[in-house]
């Protein structure tokens, strides 16, 4: 653990080689934070489907060099299109302006393709397979987490990176709820509406999908109104398409589905693979095309839930991510705030001078006070989002079409940039100048980076 004399590093643990938590890794390989991953797979599988990123996360890329990689897995977005059964035109949104406004492209790419970028900058003896955390110990002297291989692991700071289900958070909440410090809302569970498919197909035959010489992202989906189902493509890099399908759970199935696990690997695919195979495809042929051109240990299937939970930090541990709080996929900010509270809470454990419990303490509530507020404001964004993209009740349906056919493009254009102004950076890097012109919001800067340049810049005296 860290030495408050020679060394007045934290050591930090980090559960889960996720987005979250192989990003902090990243930023603690420029810092010289020692810190090791626990992760409970046995071997790394990225699966998922597309992703979209933009201003509020590219910055951040860009202070690590890894710009340039993301773009070339990437295509940039000018639209969402979305339409009926019948693929007529029932709405979208549109992104022509935002690199004029804010500096960049909104890009696509494919979920496996980032992680694959991300895991190349660890080094992989600070990744540990196979590590499932059945329990957490924590005191003024430390945390040490217990495995299901009977193996425990020691440091000065424990961050839960480990998804929605994390074991970081049950074990930390019965600790509080021993204590009598966890509040009412944070014991219930996660709020399950909808089940998702995703996948990404092997390139395809340009001769039956134009599209995908395109080098820019199509960005399609359709709404079904016979069926709870809805379902969307993206087109990618290398002549690709990733594929998503989601099926909106009644109340009652709903209900069931809170006591199941979150993924299934591909033998539970079938079923839904069966409802959706006759889909008619927004860009030719139908949904099962795609399913037949993707390999069938990449398709993978998720419980898709919501839910922000209050208590992040208590004691050495703090959650991020899905941990702290599950997004719905609806805006695109799952991964996005993951990668920020990465940041966030990277910036905090910096300006630690000495490692002890109370700064340690001090510096994880920090770091909840500084992104909490902005998480609370985009889960509500996002619940709004998945209203519109999947909502197949009657309610949601005609609030679909009051936000496509009366509300003005200038309202929901102006609201996509005032969420551009927030663009957490990397605060012991050099800063990525705004290169837009929508202003973007000021940020807490580090006290020691500030110094440590201030002694870079000050002469050495020389002897008389």
């Amino acid at each position: 653990m860290g030495d408050t004399k020679d060394n007045p590093l934290p050591v930090v643990m980090i559960v889960g080689a996720g987005l979250g938590g192989l990003l902090l890794a990243v930023i603690f390989e420029r810092n010289g934070v020692p810190y090791k991953i626990l992760e409970r797979a046995t071997k790394l599988k990225p699966l998922g489907s597309h992703f979209g990123f933009g201003c509020n996360i590219l910055p951040v890329f860009e202070q690590l060099g890894l710009l340039e990689d993301l773009l070339r897995i990437s295509y940039p977005i000018y639209s969402i299109d979305m339409y009926d059964t019948h693929l007529k035109p029932i709405g979208g949104f549109s992104f022509r302006r935002y690199k004029r406004k804010t500096g960049y492209e909104t890009i696509m790419f494919p979920r496996p393709e980032l992680h694959n970028i991300l895991l190349s900058r660890v080094p992989p003896h600070k990744i540990l397979l196979g590590k499932k955390v059945m329990s957490l110990l924590q005191n003024k002297e430390g945390v040490m987490i217990r495995c299901s291989d009977n193996t425990s692991y020691h440091g000065d700071i424990l961050i839960g990176a480990d998804g929605a289900y994390s074991g970081v958070r049950q074990s930390l909440y019965k600790a509080a709820i021993r204590n009598n410090e966890l509040p009412l809302c944070d014991r219930d569970g996660l709020n399950t509406g909808h089940v998702c498919i995703v996948g990404t197909t092997n390139p395809l035959d340009p001769a039956k999908y134009p599209v995908v010489n395109d080098n820019f992202a199509h960005f399609k989906r359709i709404i079904s109104e016979g069926t709870p189902f809805s379902w969307s493509i993206v087109t990618v890099p290398e002549k690709r398409i990733c594929w998503m399908a989601v099926v909106q759970l009644s109340s009652s199935e709903a209900k069931n589905a809170t006591f199941m696990n979150s993924e299934w690997g591909p033998e539970s695919n079938a079923g839904m693979i069966k409802q959706i195979y006759n889909f008619p495809c927004p860009v030719g042929g139908t949904m099962g095309d795609l399913i037949d051109a993707t390999p069938p240990d990449l398709i993978s299937k998720v419980f898709l839930e919501e839910r922000l939970f209050e208590t992040w930090t208590y004691g050495r541990t703090a959650l991020i991510g899905d941990a702290a709080h599950k997004f719905l996929p609806s805006a695109g900010q799952g991964a996005v705030n993951a990668m920020q509270d990465a940041v966030i809470v990277a910036n905090c454990i910096h300006d630690i001078e000495e490692p002890t419990y109370n700064n340690i303490m001090a510096a994880l509530k920090d770091y909840y006070r500084q992104r909490f507020p902005h998480v609370k404001y985009q889960m509500t964004k996002s619940r709004v989002l998945a209203k519109l993209l999947y909502g197949q009740t009657w309610q949601e349906r005609m609030t679909r079409r009051l936000i496509f056919d009366w509300v003005p493009k200038s309202i929901q254009t102006k609201q996509f940039f005032k969420d551009a102004s927030y663009r957490p950076q990397i605060m012991f890097l050099p800063q990525v100048e705004n290169r837009g012109t929508v202003a973007v919001l000021p940020q807490k800067p580090s006290k020691k980076y500030q110094r440590e340049q201030t002694l870079q810049d000050t002469p050495a005296s020389e002897d008389q």
